[in-house]
């Protein structure tokens, strides 16, 4: 008996159970606002002050860097068929390298009419640039299971920072540096209430609101965006039509590296120190990224969209610890981010991943 098929496409799923998300986020939102205009002075009205204030909205930004270009990152390398895991370890050894650059040459000084924190924010991006490499030679030269290469990366950087910190500052936390990124505001615009934090802020974000669109055009609207895409999906096709298939995927690793560092050398640069306690300061935020580009379905605006909501959070949380008269234990609020993303996580589990993703492939192979 012939196949019936799906009951519903798969796309057309996707697309509606997303919607159906958004939709409840959205619902969630004008709960709290009901709520909160209806009673001011309970927990609610705190957290609709919360959640409209423009400073709240800036730290959201900020925030969603270093998950944002991560998340960004995972999308080229995995539309090419590289699964990199390892963008944890992007984040860690591109933090570290902007703090200790920045330190080295004097962060009050400058080279060539160029600040120093903007050297070592360049350093930190040439470091998780050539890791990447390493972690691109390893998997398509000598196919390794791309897994463990990933998990090799977190792990060497989670290592060799905080050890490089101790040699160098004495401890695994830097020197807090004398500058962070400076804040830029767009006039007319910044004065604009609560969207303002959009045009009065540091150069990274700029960078992150104009790098989301433009990952999705050159993802949708490029040649080398379509290569990207059938080496992940289809590599023999590829192939057939006379590209590189090697090539595309070292090109896409390396551009996760690439944008892996921007957003590690703006976490630790805007912190003003690097931190290497525990997980160290970047704190999971690599693997958000995965989670944020498996919920955006490998989309860069959604993914995006993700990071800031795991960002917002974020924000939401710190500012929420400060509101007193509740007996609410700030490790319990502290928990409120990282639940959402296991709930997200769970819920993203019929996002197709490229059909050749993690399969290794030479040009000219049968």
């Amino acid at each position: 008996m012939a196949d019936e098929g799906p009951l519903v496409d798969d796309d057309g799923f996707e697309v509606t159970y997303r919607v159906g998300l958004a939709l409840g986020a959205v619902g969630a939102f004008l709960v709290v606002v009901i709520a909160g205009l209806a009673f001011p002075q309970t927990i609610a009205g705190d957290l609709l002050g919360i959640v409209t204030r423009e400073d709240t909205l800036a730290s959201a930004l900020r925030l969603a860097v270093p998950i944002s270009f991560a998340a960004l990152g995972g999308i080229f390398a995995e539309k090419a068929g590289v699964i990199n895991i390892g963008l944890e370890g992007l984040l860690i050894i591109s933090a570290f390298t902007a703090v200790a650059v920045t330190s080295i040459m004097g962060p009050a000084g400058a080279t060539a009419g160029l600040p120093h924190i903007w050297v070592g924010f360049l350093a930190g991006v040439v470091a998780s640039t050539l890791l990447s490499l390493l972690f691109a030679i390893v998997c398509i030269k000598f196919r390794a299971d791309q897994i463990i290469a990933g998990l090799a990366v977190w792990l060497i950087a989670l290592g060799l920072a905080p050890f490089a910190a101790t040699v160098y500052y004495g401890g695994v936390n830097s020197d807090s540096l004398p500058r962070t990124p400076d804040t830029f505001a767009i006039p007319v615009l910044s004065e604009i209430p609560v969207l303002g934090a959009f045009f009065n802020a540091t150069i990274p974000v700029y960078l992150m609101l104009l790098a989301v669109p433009a990952a999705w055009f050159v993802l949708n609207h490029t040649s080398f965006g379509w290569w990207v895409r059938a080496s992940g999906e289809n590599p023999r096709a590829l192939d057939t039509v006379g590209v590189n298939v090697s090539r595309v995927r070292y090109a896409a690793v390396v551009l996760s590296g690439f944008l892996s560092g921007i957003g590690g050398s703006a976490l630790s640069l805007g912190a003003g120190q690097f931190v290497g306690n525990g997980q160290t300061m970047v704190n999971g935020k690599g693997f958000i990224a995965i989670v944020a580009y498996l919920f955006g379905n490998y989309n860069p605006i959604g993914a995006f969209g993700a990071s800031f909501l795991f960002a917002g959070l974020e924000a939401v949380q710190i500012r929420l610890q400060q509101v007193q008269g509740y007996a609410i234990p700030d490790s319990l609020i502290q928990t409120i981010p990282y639940v959402t993303v296991i709930i997200i996580l769970a819920l993203v589990g019929r996002t197709r991943i490229p059909s050749a993703a993690g399969d290794h492939y030479e040009s000219g192979e049968d």
